[in-house]
């Protein structure tokens, strides 16, 4: 895949692989690690924001598997996966996981500046394309080392690193402050229901309409269900009357579905499940269908205003409900979902359903079946719900009133939502101005990033030289300064690599092949990739479910 990128007439595009040693690393086995070591894995590095989100020592991971060893100053970078964008700067010593690369920074190269280009919108198509493994994808070897790498003067580097990190830390504060919405969010719909059905959000429209027949008291009267401890505290105008569910609503369950009924008779109808239903809304997205009895059809379709309640699972779902507005013409509903049907037309369903979502839940959940993580309720319990019940005309106001927040809280969520997305965006607009050389100014008198590299280059063949005691001569100008002194420990292997192995020793694992073909793991399965495409092994299972998996020569 061959980027090109517009950049400084003093800036080089190379690869990474011509500038830094991607993929030579230094292996240790678990009984060679101290135990108050630090011990990383990918899980521990947040994907996109590389915030390290813990930090835990050998003794505490007790891992048993073989780890790549790196440097305060390296830059780790998470090949598994290279989408998640998983980065990060390490601030002391430590051992991580082998599907973390530390790379490490060089003359040519600032730390900081391969750290923010790593997570540049550019490199991350590059890996996308290339990444191999469909379930778990990740950047081959090779692959890493042909990656673009965008090298400004190292003065200009450390500027761009400095600004872009100054930059990000804005960003972070706005994010944080940003992350605070939904919550905030949460709790004023919260109070939004807990004035409606306490009577607080519609308590001056009773003073003004106190010339009406219904008495308005000043004092507040207690819910006096005997045994409920948790409407004890619970205070509502003296002009709402009590009653249970049951008293004011027809309370029904639903279908249960018979995979074996065939009846020709039957009507194919579509049906809410629990998934269906939410705490104030319906997820009609994905309606599934059930064979309802003809016989059955009348009285178990939803009419407009229909409030219904879920029976549990997870604590979430206990009693969650909302209220059917005839979205689809002919619609029922399952057995775990409830129907309250409430009998006096006046009444408005929306005020009941939020009520057994707010007030309702504590109920519920103290009256409910529970274990340890799922609870649930009963027709009975259902039915017996206490419930305030407002004069009707205060009703439609307290709706009225309801739908207007929260249509001004909706407003705030789809700003915070495009707020968010705008924040990401920013990010990568920030990372492509500045490997565009447009965030910092440039300095004529910076030395360019090509005699950078060769400064650096013959300064390594100038070693190299003085530790052998020999004259090397520099015939390859185009090559990165590690290539000159370092050989790679990959051996130059046959294309049946692999297949020879499993012909001498027989059918292995995938780690035991690995260990024998002492590769470096990306140039293992970049290999057994290639092998397998031209069927020289295979992969053999036994036949139970949970047999072992082994490869053999075809």
């Amino acid at each position: 895949m061959n980027q090109k990128f517009e950049i400084p007439n003093s800036w080089l595009q190379v690869t990474l692989g011509e500038v830094v040693e991607y993929g030579k690393t230094i292996k240790a086995d678990p009984q060679e690690i101290p135990d108050r070591a630090w011990v990383l894995e990918l899980e521990d590095i947040e994907k996109d924001t590389s915030k390290l989100l813990k930090r835990l020592t050998f003794s505490e991971r007790q891992s048993r598997s073989t780890k790549n060893q790196f440097e305060k100053g390296d830059i780790l970078y998470g090949k598994l996966r290279p989408y998640l964008n998983k980065v990060l700067r390490a601030d002391m010593d430590g051992y991580c996981s082998t599907e973390i690369i530390p790379l490490k920074p060089n003359q040519a190269l600032d730390g900081n500046f391969l750290f923010h280009w790593l997570k540049h919108p550019g490199f991350l198509k590059y890996v996308d394309a290339v990444s191999h493994g469909l379930n778990m994808p990740r950047l081959g070897t090779q692959a890493g080392r042909k990656a673009p790498l965008l090298v400004a003067p190292i003065l200009e580097q450390r500027r761009i690193a400095e600004k872009l990190d100054h930059l990000f830390e804005q960003v972070d504060a706005c994010r944080k402050k940003c992350e605070r919405i939904p919550f905030i969010l949460k709790q004023f719909r919260q109070s939004i229901l807990a004035a409606a059905t306490s009577g607080k959000l519609t308590e001056n429209w009773r003073h003004i309409t106190s010339n009406t027949s219904r008495r308005v008291d000043e004092e507040l009267n207690q819910f006096n269900f005997s045994g409920i401890d948790c409407f004890r505290e619970y205070e509502f105008p003296a002009s709402w009357e009590t009653a249970r569910l049951e008293e004011i609503a027809e309370i029904s369950g639903g279908i249960t579905k018979d995979s074996k009924r065939q009846d020709p008779e039957d009507e194919e109808l579509p049906y809410l499940r629990v998934a269906n239903v939410q705490r104030g809304y319906l997820d009609l997205s994905e309606m599934k269908t059930i064979r309802v009895p003809k016989k059955r059809i009348e009285s178990l379709l939803l009419e407009r205003g229909d409030i219904l309640f879920n029976e549990g699972g997870d604590i979430d779902k206990l009693g969650r409900g909302w209220v059917w507005n005839g979205e689809i013409e002919k619609c029922t509903f399952q057995n775990h979902v409830f129907r309250a049907r409430l009998r006096n037309c006046s009444f408005e369903p929306k005020f009941f359903s939020w009520y057994g979502n707010s007030r309702g839940f504590d109920y519920f959940l103290s009256y409910g079946k529970q274990s340890t993580n799922l609870a649930s309720i009963n027709k009975t319990v259902l039915s017996s719900l206490p419930v305030v019940v407002p004069p009707s005309e205060e009703q439609k106001e307290i709706v009225r009133r309801v739908e207007s927040l929260f249509s001004f809280a909706n407003r705030l969520e789809a700003r915070y939502k495009a707020a968010i997305i705008q924040v990401e965006r920013l990010i990568s607009a920030l990372l492509e101005k500045a490997f565009r050389g447009e965030l910092v100014p440039q300095d004529p008198n910076d030395e360019s990033a090509a005699a950078l590299l060769e400064r650096v280059r013959n300064q390594l063949f100038t070693t190299k030289a003085n530790e052998t005691g020999r004259q090397v001569k520099n015939t390859t100008s185009t090559k990165s300064p590690t290539e000159q002194v370092v050989m790679l420990t990959r051996k130059d292997i046959e294309p049946s690599h692999l297949t020879t192995i499993l012909k001498k020793q027989g059918a292995l694992s995938a780690e035991e092949l690995w260990v024998a073909s002492q590769l470096e793991i990306d140039d293992f399965y970049d290999q057994l990739k290639a092998e397998e495409e031209k069927e020289l092994l295979r992969e053999r299972r036994g036949t139970e479910e949970d047999s072992p998996r082994f490869l053999e020569a075809a």
